[in-house]
């Protein structure tokens, strides 16, 4: 017998609230790492590194209040709708990507220690590239919150500039190297960061599909170098 979905609503609401304040946690540790990074703070760093205990924390305590939810609407027989299912694995999946991004954002912090050692100025391109990372990052989540598909797609869009900032950045490294102004070891450790800010791009673009999915149903592929709406297959 299929009983009412009612609570379940409202739960869900909830662990999409969580959901949002575990984006803004993760985006507090990357720009302490960020920040950390470019004060040559170990001690900045490694207060960035200790952040991610807590978002451990968080990661599993919504992942198991996400299938706690669902085993208990598959027993009571609960019909929930297509659209809170999608929800619901969407939390799960954005959640995961959270997660990652915080790993990321530690890599980072656990550079600072030898980067401290160069005594050059990090290239401008660098900074620029960073705040990108952390304005692409908080995009993506919100365009979860917001249920913001257009938003969704600007996050999409944003992966090419990340690259063109990373492709900038290693010539500039290249040239500072090639004259004598930092050491290959400095050089090494901003492209280290630089392939970070990738990886971070790249877990961002994958909650915009989700976000993307959620608000418009429709399932995004990465394809000829541009992001394509996939049919909605007959139902």
């Amino acid at each position: 017998m299929t009983t009412s979905s009612d609570g379940f609503p409202a739960r869900i609401a909830t662990l999409q609230n969580d959901l949002g304040v575990q984006g803004r946690r993760v985006q507090s540790l990357l720009e302490a790492a960020f920040d950390a990074a470019f004060a040559r703070d170990a001690a900045g760093a490694a207060q960035a590194i200790a952040m991610d205990d807590r978002v451990d924390t968080v990661d599993v305590e919504i992942e198991r209040k996400s299938v706690a939810l669902l085993v208990e609407a598959t027993s009571s027989g609960a019909a929930l709708s297509e659209n809170l299912l999608r929800q619901v694995l969407t939390i799960v999946k954005v959640n995961n990507e959270l997660e990652r991004i915080a790993d990321a954002g530690v890599a980072v912090g656990e550079l600072v220690q030898d980067l401290s050692k160069a005594n050059v100025a990090l290239p401008e391109t660098f900074r620029v590239m960073t705040n990108s990372i952390i304005g692409i990052l908080r995009d993506s989540y919100t365009s979860l919150q917001r249920n913001d598909g257009h938003l969704a797609k600007v996050v999409l869009a944003s992966e090419d500039a990340v690259e063109m900032f990373k492709r900038a950045l290693a010539r500039e490294v290249q040239v500072q190297v090639s004259s004598g102004k930092m050491s290959v070891d400095t050089g090494f450790l901003i492209s280290e960061i630089a392939t970070l800010c990738e990886i971070i791009a790249g877990h961002c673009t994958n909650i915009a599909e989700q976000a993307l999915y959620v608000a418009t149903g429709k399932i995004v592929r990465h394809m000829a170098g541009k992001w394509e709406e996939v049919p909605t297959p007959p139902r």
